[in-house]
Formats: C-alpha cells, structure tokens, sequence
C-alpha cells in the first residue's frame, strides 16, 4: 500500500495521510480548511514498513482503508512547570 504524506501549511507538525498523490476527494472540507493547502512531504509505501515515526502504522493502514485518510496531529506539549508544582506539593505533603 502506498500513501502521499503531506504536511499542513497552517498547524506545525500536523501531517495528512491520504492513500493516492493528490487525492483528498475524502478528506472532510472542514480539515482541509484547518490543514491549509498541503505540501507534499513524501510518498511512502505502508507495505514494507514494520512503523513510524510517532503514528501506529495499524491505525494508519486502518484508517486509510476506511476512511480514505489518516489525520497525524502533533504530541501535546509538557507543561514542565506545572509538572515541577506538582511534583513539589507532592513532596512538601509527604513530609508532613
């Protein structure tokens, strides 16, 4: 299975996976609106790779065979500060 990848101009680190080159006839009209007009980042053949970067490659093939493509949004960020409170609070009450 081979699918294009392309990359929002609008939303960083926001991908499209869609199963033919040019091919978003099944892309909703409102995501294609919110991905801005996508820039071809590679074509990738599904078949022969065991993964990917940070998608599941079964949910990818999955997706694409039902639903014609696969929507890869950016990891959410960690708030290190407010990982940093908690982990102080926690400390300060389990010295009490």
């Amino acid at each position: 299975m081979l699918c294009a990848v392309y990359k929002s101009s609008r939303r960083a680190d926001t991908y499209l996976f869609v199963g033919k080159r040019d091919h978003f006839e099944d892309v909703p009209q409102a995501l294609l609106e919110m991905f801005g007009p996508p820039k071809l980042v590679m074509l990738l053949p599904l078949s022969k790779r065991d993964h990917l970067g940070i998608a599941d490659i079964d949910r990818v093939r999955a997706e694409l065979a039902d639903k014609g493509y696969y929507l890869q949004l950016p990891p959410p960020q960690v708030n290190l500060l407010e990982e940093y409170k908690q982990q102080n609070q926690q400390e300060q009450t389990q010295a009490h």
